[in-house]
């Protein structure tokens, strides 16, 4: 039998620069900096460097061969926040505190989906599928990178205009992108000619999804915190139940509608707003955002570190197009898109450079991209990875560096 000791197993290998990135990503800011900033730009780069040193490990993660993988990881990580972030928000206020959001889900939304798809189009050289799927892929804001930005945990405050504007958009267009990234899907599988699929888009992709994530959200949302809170009232689970219990609603909102076919992302921010005002005041909120928020937060790293892991091997794919792509999309499209959106709003100019400026792209670009490569061949997947990671490290190193004088700034308020 052959002597296997002291061999250098790959599978080791990537726990070991997985252990170490996160170590090194949180540890080493500290030495130079009281308030570090945060450390995603961190966790890519530190994988980075290990994928360098040990290229074997990311055989087996290589989103353009095993896109199914990412499409899990980060379904996964997504829909926790979601029903997280819908917990997180004390007053849900009225329109003129709903009105930035609005703007920015209809107009801003819209905007920069078009522009990047043109760009992609145009300056990239792509498919009209592959351009459309790339707006759609990077239109989603993150809540989890920009967590930072958004409202305080439950019953901390924190509801600064800006902040909630940022949070609720995170919170709801990770699902309004998907009708978007359907309209990929039929460019892709029926040709460009809208005759062949605009009625299903809209009648399908558009109003019942939509409606059923949105609709099925509230009474998940109200029959959760029936059970939570008031049945059975001599002994309920709020009185002594475990955070846990946050992963039961995540996963029965977003299990149900997508058994429905509606947009569980939609649902499960929705569930976890309405589970919130079944007893608002109410502590055991904390115990389950706590809990969720360890969960997103633990794998959302381990992603960012695999993100900057496969980076290398997507270098090839990548052009000076792309890049274009990726700082027009932070620098320029969002920012101008943002301000169309927000005008008419009552927030101030400053505050809506802000909204406008804080679009962090992460983890929902890679779980669009992972389930439109598993469903269609895309002639672009190579060049739409590349992009989507470099304009994800992109906006993590830009938004990343600069969160924290913000918050600072926004707190002072």
């Amino acid at each position: 039998m052959e002597d296997a000791r002291f061999g250098l197993d790959p599978y080791h290998i990537l726990l070991l620069v997985l252990g170490g990135s996160l170590l090194l990503s949180y540890w080493l800011p500290r030495i130079f900096v009281a308030r570090p900033p945060a450390a995603t730009a961190l966790l890519m780069a530190f994988g980075m460097a290990g994928s360098l040193l040990f290229p074997e490990v990311v055989a087996v993660i290589d989103p353009t061969e095993n896109p199914g993988i990412w499409e899990i990881a980060a379904e996964m990580v997504v829909i926790v926040v979601l029903f997280a972030t819908g917990l997180r928000i004390d007053d849900l206020g009225g329109w003129h505190l709903w009105r930035p959001t609005v703007g920015l889900l209809v107009v801003t939304m819209p905007l920069s989906i078009a522009a990047v798809a043109l760009l992609g189009w145009g300056v990239a050289g792509m498919t009209v599928g592959g351009a459309v799927l790339l707006g759609a892929v990077l239109a989603p804001t993150d809540p989890v990178l920009a967590g930072d930005l958004q409202v305080g945990p439950p019953l901390e405050g924190n509801e600064h205009p800006v902040r909630f504007s940022l949070t609720t958009e995170a919170g709801l267009n990770d699902g309004l992108a998907f009708p978007f990234v359907y309209l990929a899907l039929h460019i892709a599988a029926q040709g460009a000619d809208p005759a062949l699929w605009l009625g299903e888009w809209i009648l399908w992709d558009v109003l019942y999804r939509i409606a059923a994530g949105t609709l099925l959200g509230i009474v998940i949302g109200w029959l959760l915190g029936r059970i939570l809170f008031a049945v059975p009232t001599w002994n309920t689970l709020a009185a002594s139940g475990p955070g846990v219990l946050a992963l039961a609603g995540v996963f029965i909102a977003y299990g149900a509608v997508e058994l429905a076919e509606g947009y569980g992302f939609i649902a499960a921010f929705v569930a976890g707003a309405v589970c919130r005002r079944a007893e608002a005041e109410s502590t055991f909120h904390q115990r389950l955002h706590t809990f969720a928020n360890s969960i997103e937060h633990a794998i959302t790293a381990i992603l960012l570190v695999l993100l900057g892991s496969v980076m290398p091997s997507l270098w090839p794919h990548l052009t000076w197009a792309h890049t274009i792509i990726g700082f027009g999309l932070i620098l320029v499209i969002r920012p101008l898109a943002g301000m169309i959106g927000l005008f008419g709003t009552r927030l101030d100019l400053r505050e809506r450079a802000l909204v406008s400026t804080y679009g962090v792209r992460g983890i929902g670009s890679l779980y669009y991209l992972g389930y439109a490569s598993t469903h269609v061949e895309f002639i672009d997947e190579g060049p739409l990875w590349a992009v989507v990671a470099f304009t994800i490290f992109a906006s993590t190193v830009i938004h990343g560096l600069t969160a924290s004088s913000t918050v600072e700034a926004l707190d002072r308020e």
